[in-house]
């Protein structure tokens, strides 16, 4: 992708555990309570609420609230208690194997990463490396800590495990490389950690809503964690279902808000299982495989077919409907791009604007016009006039996930109508 202008697919190498901890840092600042060690037994709901059955260690309470979200895994209780159908796929065709394993040099590069095979050359971290006998794959998260997988197709059947040995890894790396990486045991203080997984699931909730219970993140979808798409398709399911939430409870969210997030991310989600599942083809072995590879490395070499790789894999692809008046400015419905911007407080950029968790109107054109129709959303909707180099529109209405509800140009007709009517139909009626 260093060919494309700019793309969008990109990773921050962050440990889940230090990202756990930044969020819930961030829950206790919003005075979130976080209960460890309490779990959910049962639901049920009226019309007015949702009340659940909790067991703890100090005993069994019941909670009461408006809505409940599921963010509870793939294997969701709340998916289950709520009679939401999971289907999909169980494959059972391969063997992996994982583990957190020291490789030492010359072999192994420290700084890089990167290690050197006998037969198969440099191999970098963070890449799959293919051959007819099965997947390897492998990462450095810390100097001489490697975390290594490697997957193996029509193998004799196995358990799952959580503690297999150091050998059992060692042997499945020679037989998929055809080669030998001294791979051995971390030093004392070091978590051990290695399993062996025997399939892998790609389901999708049926509906993501049932009445007042919704789902969201792996509780609605799980799939190949191959290219790591699930991070940003949950988050982005986390961020389009709370400002609707957050709408409701406030008293101002238009009629039928809450049932859009079932239409714009349900599509979304069929398009992640698709392309993992295509993914996973792609990565196992056989000859008719390997032609499919060739004949798609050959359309990578034109340049459209990359970008659009890129887009369906990173999600800069997702594109709402807004259900605009009219015709629509070409970033209707699409993700804002992360602007500079030069305001009245100086130098500033989207992503910092959006922090509040509020509407943005967005004015690069000093369109007094509009910015007065706002006026009588300005209890929920916030104003800002600021000069970009890049001005891709006039006026752009930013939704709080960061999607744009409307957009004008210098050409756009009627924009006045325009603009009132995406205010309504996203942020409700005016004051």
């Amino acid at each position: 992708m260093s060919g494309l202008e700019t793309h969008s697919l990109y990773a921050l190498p962050i440990p889940q555990c230090r990202m756990e901890e930044i969020l819930e840092q961030r829950a206790h600042e919003l005075g979130v309570d976080i209960r460890r060690g309490h779990e959910m037994v049962a639901l049920r709901q009226d019309a007015d609420a949702v009340i659940v059955d909790v067991a703890s260690p100090a005993g069994s309470y019941q909670l009461t609230s408006r809505f409940l979200v599921g963010a509870d895994g793939g294997s969701s209780a709340v998916r289950k208690l709520s009679g939401i159908g999971f289907p999909g796929i169980t494959d059972d065709s391969f063997v992996g194997r994982t583990g957190q394993v020291a490789i030492p040099p010359p072999v192994s590069d420290p700084e890089t990463g990167e290690l050197d095979v006998p037969g198969l050359g440099r191999l970098r971290p963070a890449s799959f490396t293919r051959t007819e006998n099965g997947l390897f794959a492998y990462g450095m998260f810390q100097p001489g800590v490697y975390r290594v997988a490697v997957f193996e197709w029509d193998q004799p059947k196995l358990d799952d495990s959580d503690s297999i040995t150091i050998d059992e890894l060692r042997e499945a790396v020679r037989r998929v490389l055809g080669s030998d990486i001294p791979i051995a045991e971390l030093p004392a203080g070091i978590p051990v950690v290695m399993s062996r997984s025997t399939s892998s699931n790609s389901r999708q909730a049926d509906r993501y809503r049932a009445g007042r219970v919704f789902l969201v993140g792996d509780a609605a979808h799980v799939h190949s964690g191959v290219g790591g798409p699930g991070l940003n398709l949950g988050m982005q399911d986390v961020m389009n279902l709370a400002w609707k939430l957050a709408a409701e409870l406030a008293g101002h969210a238009p009629e039928g808000l809450l049932d859009t997030y079932e239409i714009e991310r349900r599509p979304v989600g069929e398009r992640v299982i698709m392309h993992t599942r295509a993914q996973t083809a792609l990565l196992s072995p056989g000859a008719y495989i390997t032609a499919l590879r060739q004949l798609l490395g050959e359309l990578l070499h034109e340049k459209n077919n990359v970008q659009h790789l890129s887009d369906l894999l990173s999600g800069a692809d997702v594109h709402y409907d807004m259900r605009t008046e009219g015709e629509a400015h070409p970033l209707t419905g699409r993700w804002m791009p992360d602007l500079a911007l030069e305001s009245e407080g100086g130098p500033t950029r989207i992503a910092e604007l959006m922090r509040s968790a509020r509407p943005l109107l967005l004015d690069l054109a000093n369109r007094a016009d509009l910015r007065k129709v706002v006026a009588d959303w300005t209890d929920r909707v916030d104003v800002v006039a600021a000069d970009s180099v890049e001005q891709l529109a006039d006026v752009v209405l930013i939704r709080p996930d960061g999607y744009v509800a409307w957009a004008a140009g210098p050409e756009t007709s009627d924009a006045t109508d325009g603009l009132r009517h995406a205010l309504t139909t996203w942020f409700g009626p005016p004051v």
